[in-house]
């Protein structure tokens, strides 16, 4: 909320964009109450903004929040002209739950005139806010983190197969026109199966018995709707042993469990993929963390042609962070051997930045070590990953 008061005294538009339930219209609404609410959802406020865009946005002048406007893009083109007359800031504010769509009309309207900000399923901090918070790992990891879970008191996976169905039969048709809608929810599965795992596109396309250009168009699509992420490799000029390859994580690990089948929290500590899944948990609560104070994400992970691996690396101004996430209670002596590993593989690198070292754990003390620092899984909540 700060950030984006902050941006709107910068800038005559502010964006805020994120997964659909993740709280967008509800900040907007609490950040700028002076603003009048127009959601172009509603089919009669669509078509009017589309027949007399100049017409609807005549009596928004002194600000508006203009809700999903992903939904009518050619409005964008005429706010450009609007904001070009007037370029007052904090003018107008947009959310859209489709970065896609989005981004294809903006990157032209409103370049140079516009602040993007990202609304992801809430922190493991934030959900401290809300009266019932999980108290326990695996709570945390099945329960996830979008907002309705906690404040409506809805059991997580009833919601979770409601966003589901609602996303597959609504979004998924309309940013792409997928027509095999069961094949589509089929590839959904299929990537929460590999969560944490280098992506490898024609591998997902033959299990799902689709080409190779297809999953692809179908990645971009569940990335367009904040659902999934690339987690990118970290290079540095150390010769050419490093993988090229990016790794798959979803935005929400309690989506992701509804997806693999997980029906309440004990089975995700039975589960094949429970390393899988807190190790998704642990990066994407970094990543909300910074998206959420208007940072890059700056994540990364590390992983050298011979199988060599560090699970995520964090740019934070002038230093690094490497981190290795371990769902288990109890953290052995060697677990900070691959941290030690890559602080003499980085000792001559040209960036010259100190390594910080952390492994993050499923227990719950935290403690020094002669290698870095022990983190419980509920400090990921407090720790400085800016």
């Amino acid at each position: 909320m700060a950030k984006a008061r902050k941006m709107s005294h910068l800038f005559p538009v502010v964006r805020v964009t994120g997964p659909r339930q993740a709280g967008k219209t509800t900040l907007c609404r609490a950040t700028f109450p002076q603003h009048r609410y127009i959601s172009l959802e509603a089919p009669d406020i669509r078509e009017f903004a589309q027949v007399d865009p100049r017409g609807f946005l005549e009596p928004l002048r002194d600000g508006a929040i203009l809700d999903e406007v992903q939904r009518c893009p050619e409005l964008l083109s005429y706010l450009q002209g609007e904001v070009d007359a007037n370029p007052r800031p904090g003018r107008f504010v947009l959310t859209g739950s489709a970065n896609l769509a989005l981004l294809a009309g903006v990157s032209q309207s409103l370049a140079g005139r516009s602040a993007v900000l990202h609304l992801l399923p809430c922190s493991y901090g934030e959900l401290r806010g809300f009266p019932a918070p999980p108290q326990r790992l695996l709570d945390a990891l099945w329960g996830g983190g979008y907002p309705a879970v906690y404040d409506r008191g809805i059991p997580p996976l009833e919601w979770y197969r409601a966003y589901i169905a609602t996303y597959v039969e609504r979004d998924a048709r309309a940013m792409l026109n997928i027509g095999d809608l069961l094949a589509f929810q089929m590839f959904v599965r299929v990537c929460a199966g590999r969560v944490g795992q280098l992506l490898n596109l024609s591998s997902l396309a033959f299990d799902c018995g689709i080409t190779h250009n297809t999953a692809r168009a179908w990645l971009s699509v569940l990335e367009a709707s904040f659902l999934t992420f690339r987690l990118p490799p970290f290079h540095v000029n150390i010769g050419k042993r490093l993988v090229k390859t990016a790794k798959l994580y979803f935005y929400d690990t309690g989506l992701a469990c509804a997806l693999l089948g997980i029906q309440h929290p004990e089975q995700v500590g039975e589960h094949p993929l429970r390393g899988a899944v807190f190790e998704n948990w642990v990066v994407s609560q970094i990543v909300t963390e910074r998206a959420h104070r208007g940072l890059p994400p700056s994540v990364f992970f590390f992983r050298e042609r011979n199988g060599f691996e560090v699970d995520v690396l964090v740019e934070a101004e002038g230093r690094l962070l490497a981190v290795e996430c371990n769902s288990g209670q109890t953290v052995s002596a060697d677990a900070f051997t691959r941290l030690e590993a890559l602080a003499r593989r980085l000792e001559h690198a040209p960036e010259g930045r100190s390594l910080a070292r952390v492994v993050v754990y499923g227990g719950d003390e935290a403690r020094w070590h002669s290698g870095g620092q022990v983190l419980p899984w509920r400090g990921v909540a407090d720790h400085p990953w800016w």
